[in-house]
């Protein structure tokens, strides 16, 4: 009989001794420590799958160091040799959601072209399906983009001018951008929660994220009109495009790229060695974008998650 649960601190050892041998984005031994020391991974959220005393599956969920529940599942393996690895796999995300508090994702992370490849196919598809089975079945696929100094840094246009702005400003254009927009999980929570509450949760969710809330800017015709925001930002493992957008009366004029090519250039000007970036594949305009940037495009994420309350 398969049992499953949370390890304790003293099972560290078992856990660290697992690799992946599929072509699919997996957490390894030094990166689990290192981020175990960082408490974004723990002992209470490090889950696996047991037969007789012997591990043959775990499930590694992140959280930010100071957040009292994980918010994404960063890695899913089951020995090949239990047979069913989608069922396993299942069980094991739905016996720690049980236990968690709060929505999750789970990103499963390919090479591009992964459908083309038979083993990075199987790989993904029957961990998709395990999620699916644990209840992830909101499913959008994401485009990974970096750029680097090398790529070389956009110059400005001069096309539209970056001011501050206040909270209150900036949420009223969290709001106007939200309307139309191409983005699955805008567009979701647009249609389960209304666009004031989206912007809401979209502003949210920047300021407490590890960039810095003075690297924030409107984006102005030379008239004075609000065209759109650029919102540089950062993970814990690197600088990030953020967000950015433009209000529907603007769109379809190219500021897109003038925005871009400004947070692009602020994290220029601060030294930064690297800037990752992502986008669903639908959102073809922006792809797009970021192709003229210089942004190379790394990896695809299928994200799985909940779906959200109406």
């Amino acid at each position: 009989m398969i049992s499953y649960r949370a390890i304790t601190p003293a099972e560290l050892d078992r856990v660290t001794a697992w690799i992946v041998t599929e072509p699919v984005g997996w957490i390894s031994a030094d990166r689990y420590r290192a981020e175990l020391a960082e408490n974004m991974y723990r002992p209470e959220w490090t889950w696996i799958a047991e037969v007789g005393g012997r591990v043959v599956g775990r499930a590694l969920w992140w959280g930010p160091r100071d957040s009292a529940n994980p918010v994404a599942l960063d890695c899913l393996d089951v020995d090949p040799a239990v047979g069913e690895r989608t069922a396993v796999a299942a069980e094991l995300v739905r016996a720690a959601l049980a236990v968690f508090s709060r929505p999750v994702q789970y990103a499963i992370k390919a090479a591009g072209g992964w459908r083309d490849d038979p083993a990075t196919s199987a790989a993904v598809e029957w961990r998709r399906a395990a999620a699916r089975a644990a209840g992830l079945t909101l499913e959008v696929e994401r485009l990974q983009f970096e750029w680097a100094p090398a790529d070389g840094v956009p110059s400005a246009a001069g096309v539209l001018r970056f001011a501050e702005a206040s909270d209150e400003e900036f949420l009223a254009v969290f709001a106007r951008i939200a309307e139309g927009s191409l983005d699955f999980q805008t567009r979701t929570s647009v249609a389960a929660k209304g666009v004031d509450a989206t912007a809401r949760e979209e502003m949210d969710f920047y300021l407490g994220a590890p960039g810095k809330r003075e690297w924030w800017r409107l984006a102005c015709t030379h008239e004075g009109e609000v065209a759109g925001m650029a919102i540089p930002s950062a993970t814990p493992y690197s600088v990030n495009v953020g967000y950015l957008g433009v209000v529907p009366e603007f769109r379809g004029r190219g500021y897109v790229d003038e925005i871009l090519a400004e947070i692009t250039r602020m994290h220029a000007a601060n030294g930064e060695p690297r800037v990752t970036a992502t986008t669903d594949v639908g959102n073809a305009p922006m792809a797009a974008a970021f192709r003229r940037a210089g942004y190379r495009n790394t990896e695809i994420r299928i994200n799985l998650s909940h779906d959200l309350p109406s």
